[in-house]
């Protein structure tokens, strides 16, 4: 059989499909963005060699076809009964490399293709081993023998969705199983999978919802797979880092000697001695891709207390401009201090050019007291909060490009409460602004 890589990774994902509807889950396949439409065009696929064959008591081998889920009606296929899949391998004579064999297992067929792997003798490992939100319980804590590892293949990776846990166990594995582990939105658990959703998977879903939305986030590990394939020009990009919260602080958008991979089928195979942690954020839907960028804000609080309050900003890019993306400091703001926080754009802007910032008070009648205190001098004290902002510093993740911006009016840096402020592209000269942003 010759066929491409990527359409032997596709076959491989969706033999994982048969194998979770064999245990029970629903066998109608889920629509999942353009993948209707991109199986339907990829003629290749529908004109594979491979067989899949259903063994019975009563047939000899009866045939079942990718994408026609009758003909495992057609063949007698009982749930009821325990399932069997069996997997021939090749013939050395073939001369076909180890290397290039790629394991694509979800849930628990993960580990499986690690003892696979770490079963095959010689000096020759499998090439790849992925692993789609492998499996928890009875894996987590367990030694890298008795479960999928670095040293199952010449370069294994891993994607966990859904790591949270119920009455101290989790669907997903949590620690690290792979050269490169991937957890996006942190790995615990996915954006649109809420049960917040169920009326949304009910009308997609029917009867079957309340099962899509709890295998919701487990599954997403292999649609996040698939879109890696259905859009190879925009691939999703993960950043090393210790944990989730330092990554939403914008602190970990590096490249630097590896600190960055793709997430999917290209990833960038870099076999370590230590496994890496990397973390990303997704929308809830295909394509699943977002741009990060890291803002980093000094104010300067003329009061004696934090000021508590919400910022909206407005980002105007040389391809797009994204209107009104709110940030809270909950805190509040203290005098003199570097605020770093991540931002998350689901368009591709180009390159940011200009930012416009407002400071939403908290109320209404707020907003109109702290306007007429700017006008009307009512005490000897500070007329306004008293809040003043310089310069905004930015790092874009994708394209690792910082900037630094500053007041478009520089006779009035005073931020005023539902006043929106113009901040340009500038150059500081100075030792401090030189400092790069972690």
């Amino acid at each position: 059989m010759d066929i491409s890589p990527q359409c032997f990774s596709i076959l491989l994902v969706l033999c994982i499909f048969i194998q979770s509807s064999a245990h029970g889950q629903s066998l109608k396949p889920e629509p999942f963005g353009r993948r209707a439409q991109a199986v339907e065009t990829n003629k290749t696929l529908h004109e594979t060699k491979t067989r899949f064959l259903l063994f019975g008591e009563t047939n000899q081998g009866c045939q079942i076809r990718i994408n026609h889920l009758d003909t495992l009606q057609e063949c007698g296929f009982n749930s009821s009964r325990p399932l069997v899949m069996i997997i021939h391998g090749w013939s050395e004579s073939v001369q076909f490399s180890r290397s290039h064999v790629h394991l694509i297992g979800y849930s628990l067929g993960a580990h499986v293709s690690g003892f696979a792997g770490s079963s095959i003798g010689g000096t020759c490992k499998i090439g790849r081993i992925t692993g789609l939100d492998a499996a928890g319980p009875l894996f987590e804590g367990s030694s890298p023998s008795n479960r999928l590892s670095p040293d199952d293949a010449n370069f294994v990776d891993a994607i966990h969705t859904f790591t949270r846990e119920h009455m101290g166990l989790s669907v997903g594995i949590k620690q690290p199983i792979g050269h490169y582990d991937f957890y996006p939105n942190g790995g615990s658990f996915q954006p649109g999978c809420h049960f917040l959703e169920l009326y949304r998977h009910i009308a997609k879903h029917g009867l079957n919802a309340i099962t899509q939305t709890i295998k919701c986030s487990h599954e997403r590990s292999v649609h996040l797979f698939i879109d890696s394939l259905l859009h190879a020009g925009t691939q999703s990009v993960a950043y090393l880092c210790s944990d989730m919260d330092s990554f939403s602080q914008g602190l970990c958008l590096s490249c630097k000697k590896g600190r960055c991979n793709t997430l999917g089928y290209h990833v960038r195979q870099e076999p370590r001695s230590k496994s890496k942690k990397l973390f990303l954020v997704t929308r809830a839907q295909s394509p699943f891709k977002v741009y990060h960028y890291q803002f980093k804000i000094q104010f300067i609080n003329q009061t004696e207390t934090p000021i508590q309050t919400t910022f909206t900003m407005s980002l105007l890019g040389t391809k797009e401009k994204m209107q009104k993306i709110a940030i809270t400091l909950g805190k509040g703001i203290a005098s003199n201090k570097t605020y770093s926080f991540l931002i998350t754009l689901d368009v591709d802007i180009g390159e940011l050019i200009m930012i416009k910032f407002k400071w939403e008070s908290s109320t209404v009648w707020a907003n109109v007291w702290n306007t007429v205190q700017t006008i009307i001098p009512w005490s000897t004290g500070p007329r306004h909060p008293g809040l003043v902002l310089k310069t905004i510093r930015v790092k874009a993740g994708e394209t690792q490009q910082r900037m630094t911006f500053c007041s478009e009016n520089t006779d009035d840096l005073q931020l005023r409460p539902t006043q929106e402020k113009i901040f340009v592209k500038c150059e500081i000269k100075s030792k401090t602004s030189k400092q790069k942003i972690r």
